[in-house]
C-alpha cells in the first residue's frame, strides 16, 4: 500500500469515528480513531484519539457529545471535510 493509499484510510478511519460520535457509539468511536492514527503517515491525526476519547467519555456519561465537544473536534481537525462532520454538532448530513 502506498503512503498516499494509506492517508487515505486514515482519514476515511477518522471519518468513521465521527460518524460513530453521531451515532452515540463511543466504543466504536474509539477504535476507529486509533485506526486513523495508526494509519496516519504525516501527523493529521496526532491528537485525534485524545479528542474523540473525551467525546466518547461525553456519550458514556450523558448519551451524546456536547455542543463543546463538537467545538473542540472541529478545532483539532482545522480546514476540511472532516472538520465540516464535527461543525454539524452531530446533526446528520
Amino acid at each position: 500500500m502506498t503512503n498516499g493509499q494509506q492517508q487515505r484510510r486514515a482519514l476515511t478511519a477518522a471519518e468513521q469515528a465521527l460518524q460513530a460520535l453521531q451515532a452515540g457509539d463511543a466504543e466504536r468511536a474509539r477504535q476507529a480513531a486509533a485506526r486513523a492514527v495508526g494509519l496516519d503517515q504525516i501527523g493529521v491525526y496526532e491528537a485525534f484519539p485524545d479528542a474523540i476519547g473525551a467525546a466518547a467519555d461525553e456519550i458514556d456519561a450523558s448519551g451524546k457529545v456536547s455542543p463543546q465537544g463538537w467545538q473542540r473536534l472541529s478545532a483539532i481537525l482545522g480546514p476540511g471535510p472532516l472538520q465540516a462532520i464535527a461543525d454539524l454538532g452531530g446533526e446528520p448530513r
